[in-house]
């Protein structure tokens, strides 16, 4: 559903550029999760506990932030091509249904596939950023 109205909200002047400085603003939190000292983790881990209502809410959010986060970046590394959207789409969804556990613990083992991970969101943050600056001075040009 998200990705049905991803490539058609692409289609507005501007939204991609929004995409690209969403994108570069996830980029931003990660790398401040991966700079965190472990000692910091730890302290994380013993918050106060929270209420089924918002732990259900906070997990609903983080869905929706995911997914879209998720379509966003696919959407945008396709560009105009459908098949590859639909391909990296499906190709994430079985990658974290089937092999979620799998990915996380190679993931926590060798930190330097998060720094590549990161990089080529960052990459495609920053070409959706561009591709959206240009397509909105050619609008202002017409």
């Amino acid at each position: 559903m998200f990705a049905g109205v991803a490539i058609e909200m692409l289609e507005i002047v501007g939204l991609l550029l929004a995409g690209g400085i969403l994108l570069l603003w996830v980029c931003w939190k990660m790398w401040r999760e991966l700079r965190m000292p472990p000692d910091a983790e730890a302290a994380a881990a013993h918050a106060p506990r929270k209420s089924f209502a918002q732990a259900a809410w906070e997990i609903v959010m983080a869905d929706i932030s995911m997914s879209l986060d998720n379509v966003l970046a696919v959407a945008g590394a396709a560009r105009d091509h459908p098949a590859a959207l639909v391909f990296g789409l499906g190709l994430s969804i079985v990658m974290m249904g089937v092999a979620a556990s799998f990915i996380a613990g190679l993931l926590h083992r060798h930190r330097w596939i998060v720094y590549i991970g990161l990089a080529i969101i960052l990459y495609v943050a920053g070409d959706m950023i561009w591709r959206g600056t240009l397509e909105i001075w050619l609008q202002l040009l017409r």
